[in-house]
């Protein structure tokens, strides 16, 4: 499977501008592209502003993502920001090349923030069936909690996270991520922004694929970019049979 990774500077709070730079950045990609992957709220930055820049489930932003996805026959992910039934929320989508998509809602929200005030938690892992892989799509500081993410009974093979990561806690990015990799034998694909935001807060990406030991296919990349790797899964079953570390871990059951 041939991955897309868009790193991208966002527009604050701006929806048009955003759909606007990313239909640009799709309508280049090449040909033989699977799955486009672009950052955590990626038509307004990460805002605590929810009421000035939300979406609902029929509004453009949902609509756009379907058109894409039709118009080039990939899968997009990526999240947005919300408003259902009095609530927002920062939600993920995977949209599937057909329009129909899939949901997940941010589970740990960023307390430091004040993500918590503003947005309400999701409770539910997703793990998404996508041309013969399975994909568990988490949002930004999901990456802090290992428990949430634990590959129990190889439940996927692609973990993918989507971010609004800043500098100054880059290193925690880097090291996370190449741990969650490792301890579930998966796939992992990181997508962060570039560029500042309305507190100043500088992002330099650091968007990254890993392999199922943790080697980089795409190292940590700097700056505006559109990314490419080529997964392959029978070399993950193949390790999954050799090593089969995943069936000496604990098992558990998840609560609220």
């Amino acid at each position: 499977m041939k991955i897309a990774l868009i790193q991208a500077p966002l527009v604050w709070e701006d929806t048009d501008a955003n759909l606007r730079y990313f239909e640009s950045k799709i309508e280049q990609l090449e040909q033989d592209t699977d799955l486009v992957v672009v950052p955590e709220m990626f038509t307004s930055g990460f805002t605590m502003n929810p009421e000035r820049a939300f979406e609902v489930m029929d509004g453009h932003a949902v609509s756009w993502m379907q058109k894409m996805c039709m118009q080039k026959s990939i899968a997009l992910t990526g999240s947005l920001i919300i408003k259902e039934k009095g609530n927002y929320y920062n939600r993920m989508f995977f949209v599937f090349p057909n329009g129909t998509y899939q949901t997940y809602d941010k589970r740990h929200l960023f307390s430091l923030a004040g993500e918590e005030k503003k947005y309400t938690a999701g409770s539910q892992r997703l793990v998404v069936s996508y041309k013969d892989w399975k994909i568990c799509p988490l949002v930004c500081y999901d990456l802090r909690f290992p428990v949430f993410a634990r590959n129990q009974d190889e439940a996927y093979d692609l973990l993918i996270y989507v971010a609004n990561w800043p500098d100054q806690r880059i290193y925690a990015w880097d090291s996370l991520f190449k741990a969650r990799a490792i301890e579930n034998m998966t796939y992992a694909i990181g997508v962060n922004r570039v560029g500042t935001d309305i507190g100043n807060n500088l992002y330099s990406g650091h968007s990254q694929v890993l392999d199922y030991m943790g080697e980089y296919l795409i190292p940590p990349h700097t700056g505006e970019a559109v990314l490419y790797a080529k997964l392959e899964k029978a070399n993950l079953i193949q390790a999954r049979k050799k090593l089969a570390f995943l069936s000496d871990g604990d098992s558990f059951i998840l609560t609220d």
